[in-house]
């Protein structure tokens, strides 16, 4: 009979144990979703203008709760921005912390919006939220997105450049002086930095006749012009003054011109531009649209009613000379992949040719 209370006795004891362990696993923190942070600056409906003269300066600062995961754990934080459209399908990242609020300068935001492909001078609707994580093997806990209307800035690349002097330039804008080797409107480029330089230039005379700088000002072994005393053999002479004025007949238009130092030639190409595809009137490829040009804006635009398709830019309503959009990125590639649009309706379409990086829009109205 001891020896059975005995027994009773040891049993209750590792009963009592085993609820006591029991009780005390329950009571061990059970990673789950509690909480996640909740971004609590800048407020919803911000809107920012950024600029190149202010890159360094602090944009906003953001700020949001802490996440909860049930315990104390080491977290940390990812601030992420994609524009609205795209619902963080592949967001840009701002910031990696481990605080609950962290200072963004403008330049940081500004490169993370065309890292997006948001155009320069724009603004664009984004949103902005944080991710919190403790391991790779509990689930990442996301805020609720923040809408913010932020406008960037053209990062200003100084590609090499050639000054392009000549009569025409007081007949292009009003505003400027003929044979003014200091007109950073009137230049022509070298994307590739190769030697080759090319661009758009408007010659409202028949005949037009220029030079080519390498440097802003007249200076002798950096003047270039033509060897020939005709100034249309093609030929570019280098240095001594340049000899003879380069002469461009086939004017009034909007001139594609080349020059190649390595081979010291130049060429040039009258150009007038349109728009072709699927989307385009008559919707089969087989026309194009003619846009007008602004010689004072500079730009190429077409008003006219889109369907959903393919688009691209022509010269002279032929393929020698046509621009397309490999990277969607809204920046042209001679010869490149067709331009898509979404959806039906009225569009104006603007091509802009005037700077070292071909550009356009499409914009429904």
């Amino acid at each position: 009979m001891k020896k059975t209370r005995i027994y009773q006795f040891l049993v209750l004891l590792s009963g009592l144990a085993l609820l006591a362990s029991c009780e005390k696993e329950a009571r061990e923190p059970v990673v789950g979703v509690y909480g996640p942070p909740q971004i609590t600056a800048p407020a919803d409906g911000s809107s920012y203008v950024l600029t190149d003269s202010t890159a360094g300066d602090v944009m906003t600062t953001f700020s949001w709760s802490p996440a909860d995961f049930g315990f104390q754990a080491a977290v940390s934080y990812t601030l992420e921005i994609d524009l609205a459209q795209d619902n963080f399908a592949n967001p840009a990242i701002l910031a990696i912390t481990n605080t609950t609020s962290i200072k963004i300068a403008q330049g940081k935001v500004n490169n993370a919006l065309l890292q997006l492909n948001a155009f320069p001078g724009e603004a664009a609707n984004v949103q902005v939220r944080v991710s919190a994580g403790i391991h790779k093997d509990v689930d990442t806990l996301y805020s609720d997105p923040v809408s913010l209307n932020i406008t960037p800035y053209e990062q200003i690349i100084n590609y090499p450049k050639l000054y392009v002097p000549g009569s025409y330039q007081d007949d292009w804008n009003p505003d400027w002086s003929e044979w003014d080797p200091t007109n950073e409107k009137t230049v022509i480029y070298s994307v590739k930095d190769n030697g080759v330089y090319e661009g758009y230039l408007w010659f409202s005379e028949d005949t037009t006749e220029l030079k080519l700088l390498k440097v802003p000002a007249w200076e002798q072994d950096n003047t270039i012009g033509d060897p020939d005393t005709s100034g249309m053999s093609g030929t570019l002479q280098i240095g001594d003054w340049g000899g003879n004025n380069i002469k461009v007949p086939g004017g009034p238009g909007y001139f594609h011109f080349v020059a190649d130092l390595n081979a010291a030639t130049y060429t040039y190409l009258n150009t007038q531009w349109g728009v072709i595809g699927s989307s385009v009137p008559p919707y089969d490829w087989s026309e194009d649209v003619n846009m007008t040009y602004d010689k004072i804006k500079n730009v190429w635009t077409v008003t006219l009613d889109l369907v959903a398709g393919e688009i691209k830019f022509r010269a002279n309503d032929s393929w020698d000379l046509n621009y397309g959009d490999d990277g969607g990125d809204r920046k042209l590639d001679a010869g490149g992949a067709n331009i898509p649009v979404a959806a039906d309706g009225n569009y104006t379409i603007t091509l802009d040719l005037s700077g070292p990086i071909y550009t356009y829009r499409i914009v429904k109205n």
